[in-house]
């Protein structure tokens, strides 16, 4: 029975397993706020060999921003406790620990900060049900230890509101509910940081980051935006400052080997602190760096960077930020005074590099603490003020609680005391507060709990006296349309070594307009060589992928960047073929003219009037339109002219070939009418020759105007015979018309031929049949060889033949049928005699002529 009632008893109480987290400073109040602040930035590694119960973690390497950071919370807590009108009658405690970093003490302290730390408590008090140790928490620095302490008491909503913590993963509010921060997100930054590379025209880049959430996620999305920006990575490492010295030498090795000459670095100022000390080692100069929020303004950093490896650094940082009488206060050491005092030592003996003298680590050379030591002189980080956009972020977190809290208790007079606060209550009031702090900045949380991303561009400038001036060279506001988020002034910059000049950074110079990129085979896109781009394309502008073809009237030129307008060819006056032909033509003309004057003034002769006068001047008025004729294939083609030169030269070609054919006919009609009982002449004579020139020509007459109506030539560019000109052709449009007239041309010859084959030999010392033959044998071998050529040859080759063939015909009946007449005419007259035109041939014979 006492056994049992002893384990009841047992059973009625709960006994915490682990040691209690004690705040390192901390202040009663109505209302307890937590905040947790790295005071230290390292801790010991240990081995437990699960034995027995592990020891508390061991904190070292003492931090000052942690210092600077708890006081910037304090400095706002007491300016609100000493406010009228925000929360009067109330006043804010606080519990602030040191989590050293580390992730694991971080979910400790959270843990006691929502529940407490008692050491015994029974299940009647019902623990859980009660309000928690505080109302909201301050801090954490970094991402990873939030993203830790948000899982744990996001549960509880109650708001945690970190300052320096930028990974964007903690926008997720199905993940973190209750995180809210007064930084804006990496996603951001690291849009701007890629904005910012692809400004200057870096496309090949280094990438080194933090090996934890905040580096890992804020790279992620640089890497994601540079790529789309055209920008490439030739190598990505990450380390975390607990990492082997090896580890970190071969991260050095890799940008002694790297090629890009522009270095992305997403690091908290802790971690670059290692790489600048390995690198100084290296004397690794030159090097363009890009920082981000987390060192590219820490002083700190500038401090340890003796070798200038980072000198001309650009990167984004917090907007500056100035808070009336924080600095004063934040150089006021008391508080640590009143810590506990295995804190306060290490603190003070740090602050004024000196030992007390119950300290064992007491050096001989070092000055004896008193603890009473002024601050006026220390230049140390902890009188740096460099990060005061950050504790002006830890001052506006605190407020945000205040004008929380202010809306709940209704503090219009006095604050009601009698309402119970209610952590979800005040998470959910705090994302929806909105207010002004005292130096005119607003206030507010998005639905993601992140504030307005802003950020100042800032240019490592060394002094003469070596130490770094951080200038802000620019803006960047992610509110504003894409294409003015980033806004810079170039000629305030220095860039890496003390250059004026930009560096280059590419894995491939730019290729000029006129060529293309072809990537290299097994590298990133942006290693490519430059090929020229073919005939008839163009590349206009720099880095082009792609060589766009001419529009089919123009044409490339000789340095493959433009488009010019392509020469037109046809067959022109001005040059010299055209202009011989039109001198061919034109002296055709003239010797018809010239012929035709002859056949006029000796009209009345024996040998123009034996060779039927009337159907000869009808003939040399033909020959000259097919001389002139020619010409309308000569110039420029337009539409009437092409409708014009293929249908005149079909017409005054079959009245040519008419009046030919009529003289053969009369010749053959002649001789058979010398017959005894012949009639045939009163069926052939003059007005019988002229209907039948008349009707040959009426016929192709009509084919013409089928082949206008159906399907008339047109103007047509060829462009496919040549690339680099257009040739202006006259396209047949039917070609069964084109064929039609030349096929009837030829009928008519191939018939005046043979008829006048036949006459040849006819008894006359004159026979014209002999040169009608003649010139008939001319006209059909011009035109049959004129087709293979005609259909061989390219552009105003082709015109040139078939005027050409037009031409030589035109000479041939010129010369066959006229020549020997003039010739006799002008240079024999004797032989132009009655007598001697019938010689052997019968009178009648002579007469029928006539």
């Amino acid at each position: 029975m006492l056994v049992m009632s002893f384990c009841q008893a047992e059973e009625l109480v709960c006994r915490r397993r682990v040691d209690p987290e004690s705040p390192q400073l901390s202040k009663d109040g109505d209302i307890m706020l937590g905040g947790m602040f790295s005071f230290h930035s390292r801790w010991k590694d240990r081995q437990d060999t699960y034995m027995h119960k592990p020891l508390p973690l061991q904190c070292t390497s003492l931090n000052f921003r942690g210092f600077q950071f708890a006081q910037a919370m304090l400095f706002a807590i007491e300016e609100i406790n000493n406010s009228t009108d925000l929360l009067p009658g109330i006043s804010l405690g606080y519990k602030i620990h040191d989590v050293c970093g580390s992730i694991s003490r971080g979910v400790r302290v959270a843990m006691a900060l929502a529940n407490g730390n008692e050491v015994v408590s029974s299940p009647s008090e019902t623990p859980c049900a009660r309000p928690a140790q505080v109302q909201a928490i301050m801090g954490e620095s970094s991402s990873s230890p939030c993203m830790a302490i948000a899982t744990v008491i996001g549960p509880f909503h109650i708001p945690l509101i970190s300052h320096f913590a930028t990974c964007a993963c903690l926008s997720d509010k199905t993940k973190y509910p209750s995180f809210l921060r007064t930084i804006p997100s990496d996603y951001y930054q690291s849009r701007a940081l890629a904005q910012l590379v692809k400004h200057f025209g870096w496309t090949w880049v280094g990438a080194i980051r933090t090996n934890d959430d905040y580096g890992n996620n804020g790279m992620f999305t640089f890497t994601e935006t540079a790529q789309q920006l055209g920008i490439c990575l030739e190598y990505s490492v990450s380390f975390f400052r607990t990492d082997s010295p090896d580890k970190i030498k071969k991260i050095v090795d890799i940008i002694k080997a790297s090629t890009s000459k522009v270095i992305v670095a997403f690091l908290s100022h802790m971690d670059m602190d290692v790489l600048i000390h390995a690198l100084s080692h290296h004397n690794l100069t030159g090097y363009q760096w890009i920082g981000s929020e987390g060192w590219i303004f820490d002083s700190q950093t500038a401090a340890m960077d003796r070798h200038h490896i980072l000198d001309g650094a650009i990167g984004l940082s917090i907007p500056k930020a100035h808070v009336s009488g924080m600095r004063d206060f934040m150089l006021d050491v008391k508080p640590f005074n009143s810590s506990s005092n295995k804190l306060f030592t290490e603190f003070w003996e740090t602050l004024f590099n000196c030992k007390f003298q119950q300290s064992k680590s007491s050096a001989v050379n070092q000055s004896e603490c008193t603890g009473h030591e002024d601050l006026t002189g220390v230049q140390n980080s902890f009188t740096d003020m460099s990060l005061m956009p950050i504790f002006y972020n830890v001052y506006k977190g605190v407020y945000a609680v205040a004008h929380a809290l202010h809306r709940i208790l209704g503090c219009d007079q006095t604050c009601n005391t009698k309402v119970q606060l209610d952590s979800f209550t005040i998470l959910q009031n705090i994302r929806k507060i909105q207010f002004k702090t005292k130096e005119g900045d607003d206030v507010y949380f998005n639905e993601n709990g992140d504030p307005a991303a802003k950020y100042e561009i800032i240019n490592w400038q060394p002094t003469e006296n070596g130490i770094v001036d951080f200038v802000t060279v620019g803006l960047y506001d992610a509110s504003f349309p894409a294409d003015k988020q980033l806004n810079l002034q170039n000629k305030l910059l220095i860039w890496a070594q003390n250059s004026q000049q930009v560096p280059r950074s590419l894995c491939s110079e730019t290729c000029p307009p006129g060529t293309r990129k072809i990537l290299q085979k097994g590298k990133p896109v942006c290693c490519y060589d430059c090929l020229r781009c073919a005939e008839g394309e163009i590349s206009n502008i720099t880095d082009s992928i792609t060589c766009v073809r001419c529009d089919p009237e123009f044409w490339s030129n000789e340095r493959r960047d433009a488009c010019v307008k392509k020469e037109a060819e046809f067959l022109s006056y001005e040059e010299i073929m055209g202009a011989l032909l039109t001198a061919a033509s034109l002296s055709g003309t003239f010797m018809t003219a010239v012929v035709a004057f002859i056949f006029v003034r000796y009209r009345q002769t024996p040998i123009v009037r034996a060779n039927n006068s009337e159907l000869s001047f009808l003939l040399l008025f033909s020959l000259v339109l097919c001389f002139l004729c020619s010409l309308t294939f000569i110039g420029q083609p337009s539409e009437w002219s092409c409708m014009l030169r293929h249908t005149a030269f079909g017409i005054t070609f079959v009245l040519c070939i008419s009046c030919v054919l009529g003289k053969t006919i009369v010749v053959l009609m002649a001789f058979r009418a010398t017959l005894p009982g012949s009639n045939v002449m009163k069926w052939f004579g003059p007005a019988q020759q002229k209907l039948s020139v008349l009707g040959f020509t009426l016929i192709q007459v009509v084919i013409c105007i089928l082949w206008l109506t159906i399907s008339p030539p047109f103007l047509f560019k060829n462009f496919k015979t040549f690339n680099d000109k257009i040739i202006l052709e006259c396209a047949l449009g039917s070609a069964v018309g084109f064929w039609a007239v030349l096929g009837y041309i030829g009928l008519l010859a191939m018939l005046c031929f043979n008829l006048a084959f036949l006459a040849r030999k006819l008894p006359d010392n004159f026979n014209e049949a002999k040169f009608i033959t003649f010139s008939m044998l001319i006209f059909c071998a011009v035109w049959i060889s004129f087709i293979p050529a005609y259909v061989s040859s390219p552009g105003k080759f082709s015109v040139a033949v078939e005027v050409f063939a037009i031409l030589a015909s035109s000479f041939g009946l010129l010369i066959c049928i006229f020549i020997p007449k003039c010739y006799i005419i002008l240079l024999k007259p004797e032989r132009n005699t009655k007598k001697n035109m019938m010689g052997k041939g019968s009178q009648n014979h002579s007469e029928s002529l006539k």
